[in-house]
Order: C-alpha cells, then sequence, then structure tokens
C-alpha cells in the first residue's frame, strides 16, 4: 500500500487508524497489518488522531456522568481526589455503591508498600465501608481511632469501626481508650495526658490518609439518637448555627467550628492536619447535602466519596 506524504495525507493516515481503532475495535497490530505498516507507526497515528480531535470519544454509560460529576466537584472545591458513585434510585439513606467504593479506597491505601500511618473515623457510611473490607495482611501500617470507643452507658460503641476493621486486616491498631464525648473540657484534657492515650493522640496526629464520615445535624442526628447529646444540647447547638459534625466536631453552615461547650467536651483526636494527610471523607444522601457542602467550604476534608445526586447539589447555586 503507497504511504500518502505531507501533512494532510499524515491526518489521513492518523484518521483512518484513529477509526479503525476506536469504532472497528481493531488491535494496533491488525491496524499496522491494514495499512502496511510497523505496530509503533500504528501506535503514533492513533495517538495523532486524539491529539488533533479527529476523534471525540463518548461512553454510553452512567458512570460517564459520575465521572464528570466527580471532576466538576474536585474543581469547584479544590479537592485532592473525588469518586461519584450512581444514586441508588431505591433508597436516599442506603450506603449501597459509597460503601463498595470506600471499601475499594481503603484497600488501595493498604495495599502500599511503604508503612502508613491510616487515622479512622466513625459512623454508619464508614462501618459499611469497613464491612465490606476483604482480608489484608499488611503489618507494615499502624491504624489508628480518630474517635473514642466508648458510649455514654459505658458500653463499645458501636460505629466506631477500629474492631471491626482488626477483623479483616492484619495490622496494628491502635483505639482511643475514651468516650466519645467527656463531661467538662477539664476532663477531656486531664484523659489526654494520660500514657496510655497520649501515644494514640501523637500517632493520629501523623496520619497519612484520613476516613471520616459526614454527619447533619438535627432532632433525627446519629449524635441524639445513638444517647451521646440530648435533645437540649442540640436544640441550643441547632440555635447557634450548628450544620453537621465530623468525629463529633461540630461546624456551621461555612464549616468553621463552634466555639461552645460541646466542642470543648469531645475527646476525639483533631481532624489531621489537610496539608499533610489526605482527609477522605465518606456521605451521601438529601439528609446530609447542607452538611457535606460545609464541610468542604471550611475544608474540613480534602478529598471526597459521595453519590451524584449529592455531587449535582455540591455543584449547584
Amino acid at each position: 500500500m503507497a504511504r500518502r506524504i505531507g501533512s494532510t495525507g499524515r491526518l489521513d493516515d492518523a484518521a483512518r487508524a484513529g477509526w479503525l481503532y476506536y469504532v472497528a475495535g481493531r488491535t494496533q497490530d491488525e491496524i499496522a497489518s491494514s495499512m502496511g505498516i510497523s505496530r509503533q507507526s500504528a501506535q503514533r497515528l492513533v495517538s495523532l488522531a486524539v491529539a488533533e480531535k479527529l476523534v471525540k470519544v463518548r461512553i454510553e454509560h452512567p458512570i460517564a456522568e459520575c465521572l464528570e460529576l466527580a471532576e466538576a466537584v474536585k474543581e469547584k472545591y479544590d479537592l485532592r481526589q473525588v469518586e461519584v458513585v450512581p444514586a441508588d434510585p431505591g433508597s436516599d439513606s442506603s450506603a449501597a455503591g459509597i460503601a463498595e467504593a470506600g471499601a475499594a479506597e481503603i484497600e488501595r491505601w493498604l495495599m502500599h508498600s511503604e508503612p502508613l500511618v491510616v487515622a479512622m473515623g466513625t459512623g454508619r457510611t464508614l462501618r459499611a465501608a469497613v464491612d465490606q473490607l476483604q482480608p489484608m495482611e499488611c503489618p507494615q501500617h499502624r491504624i489508628v481511632s480518630l474517635t473514642g470507643n466508648i458510649s455514654p452507658d459505658g458500653s463499645a460503641a458501636y460505629y466506631n469501626v477500629i474492631y471491626s476493621m482488626a477483623d479483616a486486616i492484619k495490622a496494628r491498631h491502635f483505639p482511643m481508650p475514651l468516650p466519645v464525648l467527656v463531661s467538662t473540657r477539664a476532663e477531656r484534657d486531664l484523659l489526654h495526658e494520660q500514657p496510655l492515650v497520649l501515644p494514640t493522640l501523637e500517632l493520629g496526629a501523623r496520619a497519612d490518609v484520613t476516613f471520616v464520615g459526614i454527619g447533619e445535624l438535627d432532632q433525627t442526628a446519629p449524635l441524639l439518637l445513638d444517647g451521646f447529646l440530648d435533645a437540649q444540647e442540640m436544640d441550643a447547638l441547632l440555635a447557634a448555627g450548628a450544620i453537621g459534625e465530623i468525629c463529633g466536631w461540630i461546624f456551621d453552615a461555612e464549616g468553621e467550628l463552634l466555639d461552645n461547650d460541646v466542642n470543648q467536651r469531645v475527646a476525639s483526636i483533631a481532624i489531621p492536619s489537610r496539608d499533610t494527610s489526605c482527609v477522605i471523607g465518606l456521605a451521601k444522601g438529601r439528609r446530609k447535602h447542607r452538611a457535606i457542602r460545609a464541610a468542604l467550604h471550611g475544608k474540613r476534608v480534602n478529598a471526597l466519596i459521595t453519590d451524584e445526586d449529592t455531587a449535582r447539589f455540591l455543584l449547584s447555586k
């Protein structure tokens, strides 16, 4: 087959190679054979077809829109990474989809060969993600709980994930042997100075990656239903402009932590610095929309796993 020369001829060849590759589904070896060129030349022609915009690829699949939404949210809020999963039309509160995506992201970090400090928050969505984890051997990593492990009645906090994570992941785990909320700020400061607690606080502050849930605040919020706050305290928080919480730390519509009695009694480790840690929030659902947006505005997190309905809300005016 005679080869054409000149820029026009080369673009013709690139268009032909691009059509064979993207439309006809031919391999690069097959393109090289049919056009009488080397495989390397075929590869360069296919690349040229894309570079010159001779080929426009459109993926007709629901996940394509999710990818576009993720990129738009990432750019708007200046985030490190965003993953958007298809919305579940059957349930606004179900963790389906986001749990699997969260588990996959946790596993990606755990597969790193270099030692990492992995900090874990709490919440129903994060617990659902941890329940999806595959058994892994990664003794090089250290996994630390950001929140206390004790409920108000003295029992183990059900949605604290550190113990359930230890069932699947063979690594060193560091629970926080404290309540989620204590009685006073002085009590919290005293507990944080204890030899059993201080190393966990220092480890959490050095987390390479952090996974947290983002909770809403209203009269049906988990902090109230699980007994960490009473109705009167919740009313006072809402009157003060509280919108959401992460690991018990309560923030307003701008994502700023409230200067109030409740935040002074939070025994959780401070959310690791977004400058040194990839802080990934897992959250979805209409009830959480405002809390998620506030967390992004306030840079409480710098990465997000959510669903397409929430992504559209975050991109709306």
